[in-house]
């Protein structure tokens, strides 16, 4: 004979192991955006760091310098990486959502081009500062 504790207690049960599957997907999709904008930065970032002709004359066309290419590229890297260490991962990102509207607002009122890959860059990044937030 089932009693009423016994309803409860499978209830509890069965409401612990969907927080726990959704936890464990939201984990892996988190994982997932992270390892994707890490390898999207580094791409973006070590061309800039070499000093590539693409990257040279972008930079001329945005007037700073190419000290800021260096940092850019720098920022790139090191938040890239950064969003690949579970602990390092807000702050990586939270420093390359200023990275990417800064690269929004260039393309659509410097440089011209498609801002397209930023504002996706941005969205992402702005959804893994909010997951990977510290409690």
């Amino acid at each position: 004979m089932t009693t009423l504790i016994g309803y409860s207690e499978s209830r509890r049960l069965g409401a612990a192991s969907y927080a726990e599957e959704r936890s464990r997907t939201r984990t892996i999709v988190l994982w997932i955006l992270q390892v994707g904008a890490a390898g999207m930065f580094l791409l973006a970032g070590v061309p800039k760091l070499l000093g590539t002709g693409v990257m040279v004359q972008l930079f001329d066309a945005i007037g700073i310098g190419q000290w800021f290419r260096y940092l850019t590229g720098a920022i790139e890297v090191v938040a890239g990486l950064s969003l690949l260490v579970p602990s390092l991962a807000f702050f990586g990102a939270i420093v390359l959502v200023a990275t990417m509207a800064g690269a929004v607002i260039t393309h659509l009122f410097i440089v011209g081009g498609n801002p397209a890959p930023a504002i996706v860059l941005l969205i992402v990044t702005a959804i893994i500062a909010s997951l990977r937030r510290p409690r």
